[in-house]
């Protein structure tokens, strides 16, 4: 039974007024059971409704998406059967960012490998899962490593300060999901995003997702107070950023975003052709389909 405070996904998202370019990637969305097939986790710290690859595949083509990067949420644990059952059922149109434990043989990660999966993540957000010690996830960094995955990883801004010495060690590309989780309230001048941009700059390694506007946001829908940070970011890493719907939105406690109305707000933050092309299209066909 799902949680009493949870929150559907969007049963009917309006058609968006912008047209993504030919090819554009979702490329941060879940995949939830059914899970009397797929069951969810004895350890999760919720329970949602089911959202399944179906679903998932409509929305896509709904609002005028060619392919999605499926992420591994928390509440299925270390069981990815839901996440790769969708990658085998797309038509090569998805990829996958699995979670692992230091236990995984070469063998498992080479069947994940051939069914899409091109990434692991590490999620260091306590309120969704019980973080490991650092070394825990550089024993799975050097293993990924050899087949040539990435890592995205999940903290919110309080955490950047005790993982900056962690990520900049970690030996492949890294992925950081909604810009590091930036407080909105202290402004796109505030320490941390200053931080965030400085490690970003740092380290050719690093890219990020500028989604999730309907989770940062403090004013709430159309979600304006968190565009200058997508912008500045899109700007100054144009082939280092991803956008991604985060549907079915898991865990939003507020309200439940429009699907639509997110697509709508792209090019607000990458206004021309050329970082529409880039954030949905070259970059995420770089990171996860050029072999």
């Amino acid at each position: 039974m799902i949680d009493a405070d949870y929150r559907p996904f969007h049963p009917n998202p309006s058609k968006p007024e912008f047209i993504p370019p030919k090819g554009a990637v979702d490329a941060h969305c879940h995949v939830f059971g059914p899970a009397d097939k797929f069951p969810y986790s004895p350890l999760r710290k919720y329970t949602p409704c089911d959202a399944p690859k179906e679903k998932l595949f409509a929305l896509r083509d709904h609002l005028g998406f060619s392919r999605n990067v499926i992420v591994q949420a928390s509440c299925h644990g270390k069981d990815n059967g839901a996440m790769i059952d969708a990658l085998r059922s797309s038509n090569d149109m998805a990829r996958g960012v699995a979670v692992i434990d230091d236990q995984v043989c070469d063998a498992e990660l080479q069947t994940m490998h051939e069914a899409g999966v091109r990434g692991v993540r590490f999620n260091f957000v306590k309120r969704l899962v019980d973080p490991k010690p650092h070394d825990y996830y550089r024993k799975i960094a050097d293993q990924v490593a050899k087949l040539g995955w990435h890592i995205v990883v999940y903290f919110e801004a309080a955490d950047l300060d005790g993982l900056v010495s962690f990520l900049e060690s970690l030996p492949t590309t890294i992925l950081i999901d909604h810009m590091g989780r930036p407080d909105i309230a202290q402004g796109i001048d505030s320490h941390g995003f200053v931080q965030f941009q400085d490690l970003m700059a740092r380290n050719g390694n690093i890219w990020t997702k500028v989604s999730c506007p309907e989770r940062l946001s403090t004013m709430g829908p159309p979600y304006d107070d968190v565009i200058a940070f997508s912008r500045a970011l899109v700007a100054a890493f144009p082939t280092r950023v991803l956008w991604g719907t985060d549907w079915p939105h898991p865990n939003m406690k507020s309200h439940m975003p429009d699907d639509g109305h997110l697509v709508d707000i792209i090019p607000k933050i990458a206004p021309t052709k050329n970082l529409q092309e880039h954030l949905l299209v070259t970059n995420p066909l770089t990171l996860y389909w050029d072999e």
